[in-house]
Parts: C-alpha cells; structure tokens; sequence
C-alpha cells in the first residue's frame, strides 16, 4: 500500500478502485457508495486497497 493508492482512495476513490480491481463490481459499487455520501466510498476504495496489497 503506497502513499498515492491512499491519497487517491481518500481523493479520488473511484480512480483508486479502478486502478485496484479494473471495471469489475467492487468499481461499480465504489461509484454507487461514492454517490450515496462520499464516506462510504472513500472507507470502501481504503478497504481495496489495504486488501489486494
């Protein structure tokens, strides 16, 4: 886990998820999570990256 994949999860946390899982579901639900508050998606984009490390 570098300190970009963590930036960009608390920034940008669809990008993060896309560079991590690709157009996979785990994406398509970092954008839903991202629309329905911006938490959810940045705890979910932290979560991917901290496991596929």
């Amino acid at each position: 886990m570098t300190l970009i994949e963590v930036l960009l999860a608390i920034f940008l946390p669809p990008v993060a998820a896309f560079m991590k899982v690709g157009l996979g579901a785990q994406f398509w639900i970092n954008i839903l999570l991202t629309l329905l508050g911006g938490l959810p998606g940045i705890v979910h984009a932290l979560w991917l990256v901290a496991r596929k490390s």
